[in-house]
């Protein structure tokens, strides 16, 4: 499977990854449980009866940015994606950047997480490394089927996505090598304003 056609299942398969046949979370929270706390609560968004009516549209997906956006690590995420421009740069244009970067992925993002019909996961494995995770699924959708990896962080006892693998192609990865050819290009401002530009223009089906 391509990487684009890959990409349209990115949140619908974070939200039912791990919703089903897991442990609850407890205090001392594995990775897996982590993620599967954040899901059970976009679930119950996407369930509820009164939040699925059309007037209440805005609201339902401000809910839903909130409760996936706590679990990510948006910092690390962005800091990964600029490889070393990150050690260039001050605290403002960090800011600045992890700013626009989660706003891309909302706004490009956010809205297909209400496609979800019913796809189903296998869960491969948990891996474990010096406050790093990764956990390994595979998505079912009718006769298309992929892998797709959650790779999380540990900081303060709470674990946080910092990426998402897709059929074996690395959101993070995707992402560091357009920005490096506008890097290369005509530089860090002119990535700003590009990144700008296209959150404008991205309208969440």
């Amino acid at each position: 499977m391509q990487y684009i056609q890959s990409m349209r299942y990115l949140l619908v398969a974070f939200v039912v990854a791990l919703s089903v046949g897991l442990p609850s979370m407890s205090l001392a929270a594995t990775a897996t449980e982590s993620v599967k706390g954040t899901i059970d609560k976009v679930l119950h968004i996407l369930q509820d009866k009164e939040m699925r009516k059309p007037e209440r549209t805005e609201e339902r997906r401000r809910l839903i940015e909130k409760t996936i956006g706590d679990r990510f690590g948006w910092e690390e995420m962005a800091k990964r994606t600029l490889s070393t421009q990150w050690a260039k740069m001050n605290d403002k244009q960090h800011q600045e950047f992890v700013d626009l970067f989660r706003t891309l992925l909302t706004n490009t993002y956010i809205g297909r997480i209400e496609t979800y019909s019913g796809e189903q996961i296998q869960y491969i494995n948990e891996r474990l490394q010096d406050g790093f995770a990764e956990v390994r699924t595979k998505v079912s959708s009718g006769k298309t089927e992929f892998p797709m990896d959650y790779r999380l962080s540990n900081k303060s006892g709470d674990w946080h996505v910092y990426d998402i693998v897709l059929d074996g192609v690395s959101l993070v990865a995707n992402y560091r090598g357009q920005f490096s050819k506008i890097l290369h290009s005509s530089g860090y401002e002119d990535l700003v304003e590009k990144l700008r530009t296209k959150s404008e223009k991205i309208t969440t089906p």
